[in-house]
C-alpha cells in the first residue's frame, strides 16, 4: 500500500510539473475564404482565399488559383481585411471601471516624466482590450496620454495575450507630449503655452548636451529621464505631440525643426488651416477621433479633416483616443468610417485603418496588410467593414482565433 501511494504521489509530482511548464500555443492551419479579400497590396481580390500556417500568412490569390490542403480548417466571410490598428489609445493603462485603481495613463506629480513606460502599466487582462479585438482591432499603440508638458512613452501591443510580454511587439515607440492648454488644467506650472514650450525646450537643450556625452561615454546611464530623452534626440524614438488648433501646430513644427526629431502630430483639430506647413514638414498625423466632441481646443473640429489630409498628401492614421467618461475608449473603425462618408472614401479610410497607420507606427513589415510572410492578423466581416451594423464574424491574430463582436 506505501509503494502505490508514495507511486501515486510521483506521479502526481510530475504531472504538476508538466502543467506548470510553458505551453507554446501552436497555431492551427487555417484557410479563410471572402467574397472581398482586402489585401492592401493592390487592388481587392474578388473570390479570395488566405491560407495560413504557423502563424504567418503562407498564401494569397483567388479561390480558383490557390489550393486548399487537407486539414487546413476553413472560414469563410463576406469580407476579409487586415487587422486593425488603432493608432493613438490609453487603453491597458486606462481601464474599464473608469475608478482610480483602473487609470494610469497620466501620472500628476510631474509635468515632465519621459522615463515612464506604459510597459510598466499595461494590463493584458484589461476587458477593454477584448473589447477592442471583437471589434476588429489587432494592433494598438497605446500608452501615457496627453495632458502634460511630457506624460511619458507608448508602446505597441497586440490584442491578444495575458502579460504584456505574450502582448507587446514594440515595448516603447514614442514619447507622448502635449501643447496647449491641457496642460494647465492637470498642473500649476506650466500655466501657459510659452511657459510649456519653455519647458519643454530647457528638457530638450539638456537633452541635446546628455546625448553628446553619452556619445563620448561620458554617462552612466542612471538619468532615466535624460536617457529617453535622448534617444529622442538620436533618432531611437519619436515624438507623438497633441496639438490640436492650428498656431499650437505651428509651434509643435517649429520646435521640431529647431531640434530635428522625429514627430507625429495627435489630434490636429484645425490641420486643415495649415495643410502645406504640415505637409512640408513631412509629418504624419493620428487624426483626432472623427466624432470628437466639439468643445474646447477642438471646438473647430471637422468631419472632413481627414479627407483634407490625404487629399494634401499627408499620411494618416485614425485614433480611439481618451475621453474621460466610461469606458474610455472609442471605437477607430467608427471613427474611420464617419470619415469615409466625409470626403477620405472607403478605401482610403481602410488603408488608413491598416497599412497607412503601420507605416506610420514603423510595423508595416510585420501587419497592416494580408501578403506572404506577414502576421496572419485578418478580420473577417459579414458585411461593408464600415457600415454601422456590419458584425464581425471572427478575429485571427497570429494565426489564432478569437471571437469578434457578431459571435
Amino acid at each position: 500500500m506505501k509503494k502505490r501511494i508514495g507511486t501515486a504521489l510521483v506521479s502526481a509530482a510530475v504531472l504538476l510539473m508538466l502543467v506548470m511548464l510553458p505551453v507554446e500555443r501552436v497555431s492551427a492551419q487555417v484557410a479563410v475564404k471572402g467574397e472581398t479579400v482586402y489585401t492592401m497590396n493592390g487592388n481587392p481580390i474578388s473570390n479570395g482565399v488566405v491560407l495560413i500556417n504557423n502563424g504567418v500568412i503562407e498564401q494569397v490569390g483567388t479561390q480558383n488559383r490557390v489550393n486548399i490542403p487537407d486539414g487546413y480548417e476553413v472560414y469563410e466571410a463576406k469580407v476579409v481585411t487586415p487587422g486593425m490598428i488603432d493608432a493613438r489609445s490609453v487603453v491597458g493603462l486606462a481601464g474599464y471601471y473608469n475608478q482610480n485603481h483602473d487609470q494610469d495613463q497620466l501620472e500628476t506629480s510631474d509635468a515632465v516624466q519621459p522615463e515612464l513606460r506604459a510597459y510598466d502599466s499595461y494590463n493584458a487582462r484589461e476587458f477593454l482590450v477584448e473589447y477592442l479585438r471583437g471589434k476588429g482591432m489587432t494592433t494598438i499603440h497605446t500608452g501615457h496620454g496627453p495632458g502634460a508638458v511630457i506624460s511619458g512613452q507608448t508602446m505597441i501591443v497586440k490584442t491578444k495575450g495575458t502579460t504584456v510580454e505574450q502582448a507587446s511587439i514594440v515595448d516603447t515607440k514614442m514619447l507622448s507630449m502635449t501643447l496647449g492648454s491641457m496642460v494647465r488644467g492637470n498642473f500649476s506650472s506650466p500655466g501657459t503655452r510659452s511657459k510649456t514650450v519653455s519647458v519643454l525646450r530647457q528638457e530638450l537643450v539638456r537633452a541635446e548636451d546628455y546625448a553628446a556625452k553619452r556619445a563620448e561615454g561620458e554617462t552612466n546611464g542612471t538619468d532615466l529621464k535624460m536617457e529617453k530623452l535622448a534617444d529622442l534626440i538620436d533618432g531611437e524614438v519619436t515624438a507623438l505631440v497633441y496639438a490640436q488648433t492650428a498656431h499650437d501646430i505651428m509651434t509643435a513644427l517649429r520646435i521640431q525643426r529647431e531640434f530635428g526629431f522625429d514627430m507625429v502630430l495627435e489630434g490636429a483639430a484645425e490641420a486643415y488651416l495649415v495643410l502645406d506647413e504640415i505637409k512640408e514638414a513631412g509629418v504624419p498625423v493620428v487624426i483626432h477621433p472623427t466624432m470628437v466632441r466639439p468643445s474646447g481646443e477642438a471646438k473647430n473640429s471637422s468631419f472632413e479633416t481627414a479627407g483634407k489630409l490625404h487629399e494634401a498628401g499627408v499620411p494618416i492614421a485614425f485614433q480611439s483616443g481618451y475621453e474621460a467618461y466610461v469606458p474610455k475608449s472609442r471605437i477607430a473603425r467608427y471613427e474611420a468610417a464617419i470619415a469615409a462618408a466625409n470626403g477620405l472614401g472607403m478605401e482610403n479610410a481602410l488603408y488608413a485603418m491598416t497599412k497607412g497607420a503601420a507605416e506610420i507606427l514603423g510595423i508595416s513589415d510585420r501587419v497592416g496588410s494580408i501578403e506572404r510572410g506577414m502576421d496572419a492578423d485578418l478580420v473577417l466581416f459579414d458585411g461593408d467593414p464600415f457600415e454601422y451594423l456590419t458584425r464581425v464574424e471572427a478575429v485571427f491574430i497570429d494565426g489564432e482565433h478569437y471571437a469578434g463582436d457578431g459571435d
